[in-house]
């Protein structure tokens, strides 16, 4: 039996305390808070707006973001993690980030889904290092709640944005610009 030294008791102590604060979430419940706090949003979703399970049921996959904090005082940002299921499993956890610049004041939060209509969408996300919203993303929702359905037109759409559950000072949430980037909880 060794009696290890002082300084190697010590360097010990220091690297296992280094390797706990690197977060990578070995031993952590992060991916569980999610996935619970992505049934909850999606029961709400469903409770609220109806139609949206003909989008879920006509889609390959979703991304859900529980809940988004968008915050700014000229220079803003927003940030928000969830998970990406396909029939209804979580395959991979996201962060979802943005910057804006300009004439803003307030705070919001925010929920929002991305219903993926094609495969070649879904693979095209999954593919990417770091996937930004843009133009190929069609809105369904306003911000009152109205005007949603998912008819054949709208089934065609390789991605479709749902965001509901709106609650703050900045008017008009939109997801242009938000990088979604693949996260380990």
């Amino acid at each position: 039996m060794t009696i290890p030294s002082r300084r190697g008791f010590i360097a010990g102590l220091g690297s296992a305390g280094f390797l706990a604060a690197c977060g990578n979430g070995v031993g952590s419940n992060g991916a569980q808070m999610i996935d619970a706090r992505v049934d909850q949003t999606l029961n709400f979703l469903y409770s609220k707006y109806p139609q949206t399970t003909d989008l879920r049921d006509k889609s390959v996959g979703m991304l859900v973001m529980p809940l988004v904090t968008k915050a700014g005082f000229g220079l803003g940002g927003s940030y928000g993690r969830g998970a990406l299921r396909v029939n209804n499993a979580t395959v991979d956890y996201y962060s979802a980030a943005a910057g804006t610049i300009g004439l803003q004041i307030g705070a919001q939060q925010y929920s929002h889904v991305l219903f993926f209509m094609t495969t070649e969408a879904l693979e095209n996300f999954r593919r990417s290092p770091g996937w930004s919203a843009g133009a190929d993303v069609e809105y369904t929702l306003n911000q009152n709640g109205e005007n949603l359905s998912a008819d054949t037109t709208t089934a065609m759409l390789p991605i479709i944005a749902v965001i509901f559950g709106q609650a703050g000072l900045i008017a008009g949430a939109t997801l242009k610009g938000t990088k979604y980037t693949r996260i380990i909880p």
